[in-house]
């Protein structure tokens, strides 16, 4: 198929990858956890094992009917082909760039580093709990921040019972460290 007729460029890839190095201070690494370096490894075994030999038997049975330029199954299958594809090599990107550091290492300690669990109160009393985690980790909904966060900079190194303050979007914001947790080691 023609570019002309898809909105797709080859530089698709590279815009995504700039974008999210981006969140990524310079000089600094992409540091993950163990569980959330599996969680892409095990996506990108999907996509290469199952999902992208499906969509290639799919094209590959479509491009058999004959006229391909309005063969929705075809074209539709070379579209999702393109898709997989530019998600497997994001997804290599990010495991090769990955810094891959286990929390446990930190348990039973009360100062905050990556993979630490806080539990802190603001001034309104509001009582919140976070885990600080790698930007491929991200999940705000369930308490998971990047450590690149404003909240989550501002939190690193203090210890339980410390008082920080930090900007927030709306203004200064004092928090009470009221605990800290990691993982517990694995047993071998």
């Amino acid at each position: 198929m023609n570019k002309a007729f898809v909105k797709e460029s080859d530089q698709d890839d590279d815009e995504e990858a700039a974008a999210l190095a981006l969140a990524i201070p310079a000089g600094s690494k992409n540091y993950i956890r163990p569980e959330g370096y599996q969680r892409i490894k095990d996506e990108l075994l999907q996509l290469i094992d199952v999902d992208r030999p499906e969509v290639v038997r799919i094209v590959h049975w479509a491009a058999s009917n004959g006229d391909r330029s309005e063969n929705g199954d075809y074209i539709y299958g070379k579209r999702r082909l393109r898709e997989i594809d530019r998600r497997i090599r994001f997804l290599t990107k990010r495991m090769d760039s990955a810094a891959i550091v286990d929390p446990s290492v930190h348990h039973g300690s009360d100062q905050v580093f990556f993979g630490a669990t806080v539990t802190y109160c603001n001034q309104l009393d509001e009582t919140r709990t976070i885990t600080i985690v790698g930007i491929d980790e991200l999940d705000p909904l369930n308490g998971k921040i990047s450590w690149v966060a404003p909240v989550a900079r501002a939190l690193t190194k203090a210890r339980e019972g410390d008082v920080i303050t930090f900007q927030a979007p709306h203004g200064v914001e004092e928090l009470e460290i009221l605990e800290v947790t990691y993982p517990a080691p694995a047993a071998d």
